[in-house]
């Protein structure tokens, strides 16, 4: 026993205590929330499942999120752990959770996991869309989860501009100037841009995402669309590791994180 960690110690107190981590796969529309995590007098998505589960279990419960998205950004799998020594099934969460939710929040999935696991500090695939409406005129039914571009866009000349993206790089000019980050290195895995129909979609996979960088990669891959960037100003951008060097920040709206792969 001498040799156990003091980590270790903490979780089998914790798991004789009978405590248990439940892991939460969590959908919503980010439209009318002021992003996920808490802030002072701001209605966020993760203090509306704080408030919802503290009053069904009983406990107060502070859920840890494996992705902050931001003001109006959608989620379809973001992934959250909370702490409890409720005997409900870890299974059984989105049947309970799903009838006190507000509608534009939904649990997809749930299950127990290891007291030592936490979302943020495992390695992780992560992946968003950037969808974008390209129709002269709006749409009113897909408002909130779409860019409305009324330009044209040749999403050929996009796709082959995101190739250049591809790999471990330094994403300074593809970052807020704000972003607070040891490190502005990171992994993309998988990028390109598609057309159906009217809908143009950007989809990009990565080790992890700089804040505002998917915005910032969407904005920049529709000014080369409708061509005020060339094909070549994308990878150009990226080797000047300045924030100037790369095309606008794309709004929040049209931005979705579809989910993650643990590896």
């Amino acid at each position: 026993m001498n040799n156990v960690n003091d980590e270790t110690k903490v979780n089998m107190e914790n798991a004789r205590e009978g405590l248990k981590r439940i892991m939460l796969v969590v959908a919503y529309d980010g439209t009318n929330y002021h992003g996920w995590q808490l802030q002072p007098e701001a209605i966020t998505v993760e203090k509306v499942l704080n408030d919802t589960l503290s009053n069904l279990l009983g406990e107060e419960i502070a859920v840890i999120g494996a992705s902050r998205t931001d003001s109006g950004v959608h989620a379809l799998g973001n992934i959250a752990v909370f702490d409890t020594v409720s005997r409900i099934p870890g299974e059984k969460y989105p049947y309970v959770l799903n009838q006190l939710l507000p509608e534009d929040i939904r649990i997809q999935k749930s299950k127990e996991v290891d007291l030592s696991f936490h979302p943020r500090k495992c390695d992780t695939k992560k992946t968003y869309e950037y969808r974008i409406l390209n129709t002269e005129f709006e749409i009113p039914t897909m408002r909130y989860n779409y860019h409305h571009c009324h330009f044209p866009l040749d999403e050929v000349a996009m796709d082959k501009a995101s190739k250049a993206l591809l790999g471990e790089h330094d994403f300074t000019s593809y970052c807020s100037v704000n972003a607070q980050s040891e490190t502005r290195v990171r992994t993309i895995t998988d990028i390109g841009v598609t057309r159906t129909g009217n809908e143009v979609i950007i989809r990009v996979t990565g080790n992890g995402f700089l804040y505002n960088m998917v915005r910032i990669i969407a904005g920049s891959l529709m000014e080369v669309g409708r061509g005020h960037m060339s094909i070549e100003s994308i990878e150009d951008a990226l080797k000047a590791k300045n924030r100037e060097a790369a095309g606008p920040t794309a709004p929040a709206k049209g931005l979705t994180l579809i989910g993650y792969e643990f590896l």
